[in-house]
């Protein structure tokens, strides 16, 4: 941890500290407790109050309007409010909000995954009507930036990473750069058949779901998380309130197929168990969400956003594989796996389910 790192965490103990213990009171507090430390947000805790670096480059316009959604009271019951609408006087130079403790999935226990709850979740918020402009769903941006970081960490050098496209429907749109391909770049082109299999996997993929235009269709508008997974649920209040959606970093507007993009793409690599899948899809379609049609096959529907969350999982995978000096995992492995046969179908055979 760096010392611009231990000084983040620090600041943020402290924040928290002094909102959830009582002025003027003897103190007999844990000692804060780091939940996550990362350059794209940093969460520390103490007692019931829970403080977020986010990132130092973070839109803080667009922050404030994802905030300002989690405080909406369309969204009650859906997702978690912070404890204030308005930013804090922060420690540290980069952005903070406050949020209640709520109870995480318990990650050793997969048979208890709330994957009903997560999907009813998911339909109520796409079913709602954005109360006030919102900028764009950012899951596409997050996937060329994780494409950019593997080639990063491949090169052995430290780009900076692209900044998130501004894509607004009806935009006259100059692409970014592709960060799969890079011009007048001295390093040659990468030969491991991982990295190729990725990249290839990216190149597939519509100018949308990298990203670069706005997303196409009727649905382009709805509401939508843009970071779907376990970790991002909790029980509030904890232990045992009802389970709500967290970290609005990535919220917006945009196709909420995405939102159910990466379980699709862990059913489709074999990652997610069927009757799991099974039980997600049911019980979004029973919750009236839009994403998918009402019966019948979901995949044309899924396959873009399933193939796009493939390839950034699998690209993040090799960027930490390059970090630690290390060979990718099982789990890590499946997915790299699954960009190679994705790379070589059609788009609408490329994510169906694992035989």
């Amino acid at each position: 941890m760096t010392t611009t790192q231990t000084s983040v965490v620090h600041d943020l103990g402290t924040l928290a500290h002094r909102l959830s213990h009582p002025a003027r009171t003897p103190c007999v507090c844990e000692p804060p407790q780091v939940l996550a430390d990362r350059p794209d947000g940093t969460v520390v805790r103490s007692g019931a109050i829970v403080a977020k670096a986010h990132a130092a480059d973070t839109d803080r316009e667009a922050l404030a309007a994802r905030i300002a959604l989690a405080a909406a009271p369309q969204l009650a019951g859906i997702l978690l409010p912070p404890l204030t609408a308005t930013e804090p006087a922060a420690p540290t130079a980069r952005p903070v909000t406050l949020w209640p403790l709520g109870a995480p999935v318990d990650p050793t226990d997969p048979g208890a995954a709330p994957w009903a709850e997560a999907a009813d979740l998911l339909a109520r918020l796409h079913r709602t009507e954005p109360p006030f402009p919102l900028p764009p769903m950012r899951g596409p941006a997050k996937a060329a930036r994780a494409v950019a970081r593997m080639r990063a960490a491949l090169r052995g050098d430290a780009i900076a990473l692209p900044r998130d496209p501004v894509v607004e429907p009806g935009d006259a749109i100059t692409p970014p750069r592709d960060p799969a391909v890079e011009p007048g770049d001295a390093t040659a082109p990468p030969r491991d058949p991982a990295v190729l299999s990725v990249l290839a996997g990216w190149r597939s993929l519509p100018a949308w779901a990298r990203g670069e235009a706005p997303a196409p269709g009727p649905r382009a508008d709805a509401l939508c998380h843009g970071d779907l997974h376990l970790g991002q649920l909790v029980r509030h209040p904890a232990p045992d309130g009802p389970w709500l959606l967290i970290d609005m970093d990535d919220a917006g507007v945009g196709d909420p197929a995405w939102d159910l993009g990466r379980p699709a793409a862990w059913y489709a690599a074999g990652l997610l168990a069927p009757e799991d899948w099974s039980t997600f899809l049911d019980a979004y379609r029973a919750a009236g969400g839009p994403a998918v049609p009402a019966d019948g096959d979901p995949w044309p529907a899924l396959d873009v956003p399933a193939r796009a969350l493939t390839v950034q999982t699998a690209a993040v995978a090799l960027a930490k594989c390059a970090a630690e000096q290390r060979d990718p995992d099982d789990h890590e492995q499946l997915m790299i796996e699954s960009c190679a046969r994705i790379a070589t179908l059609p788009p609408e055979l490329a994510t169906g389910p694992a035989s």
